[in-house]
């Protein structure tokens, strides 16, 4: 299937700017034969602690409805980071809307960046599951930002409920752009699987996003490739053959110690 990853910036607080941003992105993507397109972190808010805690919404108003008609005017499927406002509390979290507009997946950020000055946090509640999702043929995992240092995230993903194409929205900052783009690799490579990493470029608060949004295969090459500081739409065809193909000739899942790790 053909997949899109949006780099993109955002307006602080403006959902209705952004969800135009993400209206043309979509429509750019769909134009290029893309089956599903994906958006980074905070799409909705922007990544401000202080904007999120005032802006985020319930799903049933404002950005996620604005998405699911994106998604079926187009008929195309579309992941994006938005806030989830849930009762008391507020999730960084990712949703799946499919090209008929419905909802079937969506997952919450488990691994909460809690550094100063960021401080996850002190505003959101931290999920408490890792989230996978068929669509045309390949199977997804999740995974938000920070959530790409935590290798034994995608490895039981990958293990357990047989990912072979972990989706990555995010928010990363340029003082860190080395560790964003070698930690997306070596999450390719250790777990035999697709990245489609999609990043922020622009400012938030006193934060630059590095851009650098990726589109890796199994084998760790990357097959797509966005700059560090513009907005840009990057594509490429993912196989679920090329997983198999990887993972048949290397079996190091099978040559785990499982006895050593415990």
């Amino acid at each position: 299937m053909k997949i899109a990853a949006a780099q993109i910036s955002c307006s602080l607080g403006d959902y209705e700017a952004n969800l135009l941003k993400v209206r043309d992105f979509s429509r750019r993507a769909k134009e290029a034969g893309a089956e599903l397109i994906v958006f980074p972190e905070m799409v909705d808010t922007g990544y401000s602690m202080p904007v999120i805690q005032t802006h985020a919404a319930s799903w049933t108003s404002r950005f996620v409805p604005g998405l699911q008609e994106i998604a079926r005017e187009l008929s195309i499927a579309i992941v994006s980071g938005v806030s989830e406002r849930a009762g008391p509390s507020i999730y960084n979290s990712q949703v799946l809307v499919d090209a008929n507009g419905n909802i079937p997946a969506k997952y919450r950020k488990t691994h909460l960046y809690a550094v100063a000055p960021v401080e996850e946090q002190t505003c959101f509640t931290p999920g408490d599951a890792f989230v996978s999702f068929a669509l045309g043929g390949v199977h997804f995992g999740f995974s938000i930002c920070y959530d790409l240092r935590f290798p034994e995230m995608f490895r039981k993903l990958a293990t357990e409920s047989k990912v072979s194409a972990f989706i990555l929205s995010s928010a990363w900052p340029f003082p860190r752009v080395e560790h964003f783009r070698t930690l997306a690799t070596a999450r390719a490579i250790e777990n035999q699987s697709y990245i489609v990493a999609s990043n922020r470029v622009g400012k938030d608060d006193d934060l630059w996003f590095c851009g650098s949004s990726a589109i890796i295969d199994p084998r760790g090459v990357v097959i797509a490739a966005a700059s560090a500081d513009r907005e840009e739409l990057i594509q490429a065809d993912l196989s679920e053959e090329l997983v198999l193909s990887v993972r048949s000739r290397v079996e190091s899942f099978a040559h785990r110690r499982q006895d050593l790790y415990k």
